[in-house]
């Protein structure tokens, strides 16, 4: 017998239904309590599918209404002191305090979890930081498990793993040294949870795939020591997201019940781990990708389980490689998706029909399953041999490829020269980064378009109006280069690649990227190939109703990329390059339509980055090449900019500058201009606008605060280097709290 489990499912619904609520409460148009029970629906009906699905042991805790290291925090007590929580138990407006922030106070920082596109709040520490049980949540929530007749397994964020993703908000001590405080409060709550008879506990630490100093490793024998004693429950160490097989001697002498590795992103540490693998000790093997949403090669995993069973035996689980939160929910309900491309797919649902599957192959044979590894190996044939794939035009351009196109005509100190010739801006120039509001009138005119229901024409007109309206505003706030708001545009990967040769979308595929907001990440299937210009009409209609420069607005290659599911069948690198050229050709078209600055905005740059320092070149390289061979083809005095948010770049700062953007705007209220500083300290040549308000907080600043912002970045980054811009795109906030802020 193989056990199957999962450690994760995704939280937002099928349809949203979190998003929804979420939003709604933050509106005060429903209660605390209707929020509440509309998470326990979710829970519960995730927990039952899974339950119908055949997975042995489903997780609870899993779940949270904004973000699973927010309910960490929460269920510590470790608020940050600025909070000032008089509460004993964390309720949902402190909660959505620490994510959102309130009148005087900035929301945390918010940034990427590993190399996702999900972002978490990073916890806050000082030298005074005590922990606590402080929330009920979590054993609320293996109690409504129970209740359904299910035994769950409890989830919980490991805690070096909690404390590495942390920031010190206080200097002079480090976050290490709050270790020994903070494992009582851990082994308090495997005990309330022991109490409720739950019996394992899955314990994320996916700080393992990572490059560690010497004192985490150290932190990590005392930790799993100290919760080992008493035995409370029975823990499953699980690591994800790339190989730790460098750490395998230690973990597998770690006194804890289980290991969970991800063999999808590391296949080969399989062989290490199996090397005089403890007696008693589960290997659960993350068999099914968490990650992408290609069907998995039944026929192969099977054939390597049935191989590991034979040494395992019962101590073999089968699981996905990590959560399923980074995949939409259920292939299903996509009615309208390609059928022969939607035979290549698997969703969250579908993922775990595969674990189900391939648990009863290892259980039972693989007669009880030789239909559906049968159906398996056909899929993977006929998408290997499908003529949509591959583009020999896109092939051969690719091949052309030469140092040139990699190049500016003229190096920086040139170009600024003639840029600022061209456009006689201000010192400290303003500027936004790109989005506006999306209203209700606009969403409403989009979605009566694509039925139907509103023709061309008038169509056209809506946009346009937006767009008018868009430009009026800025003229009149007074900002000096503008944008045109991208009224048009559903989302800043999904509207291109709609425009591109393979490409598909779904109507559902939605994942969550942080609160409330989710992404539907278009299907990267094949060779990428632009028919016809994207943007130059929407740019070109603004631009004319303004003598100001208007910005064109772009989504650069490695954003495109990563924020896609891309196809497994071809290095990323290739990809990536098929996408920069396309971009490369939207780029010479606004550029002969008299568009002057063009922002190519790659806010998932660092996000691609590989987990293994050693591995970092290899990708800087080609992504650097990527967003040169797009933007490298203008004249000198054609502006290039691009944005980029919400991750720490100090470390990658010679590759950003290789890129060689005239400007690059970054993130940076939250931190308090603390990345700057790096870029300060590495004399960053170009022009840069550090982000002065927060857009991910309703919270509108007072000018005293970005006046404040704005004099500590020139005491860092000379005043003619810099702009002056908001840390991202405005489309998720209200035209008011966007006007008052700009």
């Amino acid at each position: 017998m193989a056990l199957t489990h999962n450690l994760g499912f995704p939280r937002i619904g099928a349809r949203r239904e979190l998003k929804q609520a979420l939003e709604a409460y933050w509106r005060a148009d429903i209660s605390d309590e209707k929020l509440n029970a509309t998470a326990a629906e979710l829970r519960q009906r995730h927990w039952t599918l899974q339950r119908d699905l055949g997975i042995d042991l489903i997780p609870a805790g899993d779940f949270a209404l904004y973000d699973q290291m927010l309910n960490m925090t929460a269920l510590l007590g470790a608020v940050p002191a600025r909070f000032n929580a008089q509460q004993d138990e964390i309720g949902l407006e402190l909660y959505f305090a620490m994510a959102r922030g309130t009148a005087t106070q900035p929301a945390m920082e918010m940034t990427k979890w590993f190399d996702t596109n999900y972002h978490y709040i990073v916890p806050e520490f000082d030298a005074d930081a005590r922990f606590r049980v402080a929330s009920p949540q979590l054993f609320k929530e293996v109690a409504e498990a129970q209740a359904l007749g299910i035994s769950p397994k409890a989830v919980l964020i490991g805690p070096l793993t909690y404390l590495y993703l942390g920031k010190e908000s206080t200097p002079g001590f480090s976050r290490l040294d709050l270790l020994p405080q903070l494992l009582p409060v851990y082994r308090d709550i495997l005990g309330q949870l022991a109490s409720l008879g739950v019996e394992w506990v899955q314990i994320d630490e996916p700080l393992l795939a990572l490059d560690l100093g010497e004192e985490w490793l150290r932190g990590l024998d005392q930790a799993y020591t100290a919760l080992a004693e008493p035995r409370l429950t029975k823990l499953l160490l699980t690591t994800y997201f790339e190989a730790v097989d460098k750490h395998a001697n230690r973990l597998k002498e770690l006194p804890v019940d289980g290991l969970h590795i991800d063999l999808c992103r590391a296949p080969d540490q399989l062989e290490t781990f199996l090397d005089h693998y403890p007696v008693g000790k589960v290997l659960s093997l993350g068999i099914v990708d968490g990650r992408n949403i290609w069907r998995s090669d039944l026929a192969r995993s099977f054939s390597m389980l049935s191989r590991v069973q034979a040494i395992l035996g019962e101590r073999l689980w089968i699981a996905p490689s990590c959560s399923l939160q980074h995949c939409p929910v259920d292939l299903e309900l996509e009615t309208r998706l390609d059928g022969e491309i939607k035979n290549w797919l698997a969703f969250a649902v579908q993922k775990l029909h595969e674990v189900s599957a391939l648990g009863r192959g290892v259980t039972h044979g693989e007669s009880a399953i030789s239909e559906i590894l049968s159906a398996s190996t056909e899929a993977s044939r006929v998408r290997a041999q499908s003529e949509r794939i591959h583009n020999p035009v896109v092939q051969e351009r690719l091949r052309s490829l030469t140092r040139k196109e990699n190049e500016r005509a003229s190096p920086f100190p040139v170009r600024q020269s003639r840029q600022r010739q061209r456009f006689k801006l201000p010192l400290l120039p303003t500027t936004t980064i790109g989005s506006f509001p999306q209203t209700a009138e606009i969403r409403q005119a989009r979605a009566a378009f694509k039925k139907g229901e509103l023709g061309n024409l008038q169509y056209l007109q809506a946009m346009r109006d937006e767009i008018a309206l868009a430009i009026r505003k800025q003229e009149e706030i007074g900002l000096d280069v503008l944008v045109h708001g991208e009224a048009e545009r559903n989302d800043m990967v999904e509207y291109f690649g709609e425009q591109l040769w393979g490409y598909v979308f779904t109507e559902n595929g939605w994942v969550q990227s942080y609160g409330s907001r989710c992404v539907k990440p278009p299907i990267l299937y094949g060779d990428i190939y632009r028919p016809e210009p994207m943007t130059v009409d929407w740019i070109q209609y603004a631009q004319s109703l303004t003598p100001r420069p208007v910005k064109g607005m772009l989504t650069g290659p490695v954003t495109m990329l990563m924020w896609s599911f891309v196809r497994d069948d071809q290095p990323r690198a290739d990809t990536a390059l098929q996408l920069a050229l396309a971009i490369r050709d939207e780029v010479a078209d606004l550029e002969r339509a008299g568009i002057g600055m063009i922002q190519i905005d790659e806010p998932a740059f660092r996000e691609g980055l590989p987990l293994k320092k050693p591995d970092w070149d290899e990708y800087l390289q080609w992504a650097v090449r990527a967003f040169r061979v797009a933007s490298s083809s203008v004249r000198d005095d054609t502006q290039i900019h691009t944005h980029m948010c919400y991750s720490e770049f100090h470390d990658i700062l010679p590759a950003i500058a290789e890129m060689d953007a005239d400007v690059i705007t970054i993130e940076t209220s939250r931190s308090r201009m603390e990345l700057l500083n790096a870029f300060g300290q590495f004399k960053y040549p170009n022009e840069i606008g550090p982000g002065v308000y927060d857009i991910h907080s309703p919270r509108i600043p007072r000018t005293e605060e970005i006046l404040e912002l704005l004099e500590k970045a020139c005491k860092v980054i000379d005043p003619s280097q810099l702009w002056v811009n908001p840390d991202c795109g405005l489309k998720t906030r209200g035209w008011v709290e966007t006007e008052a802020a700009l």
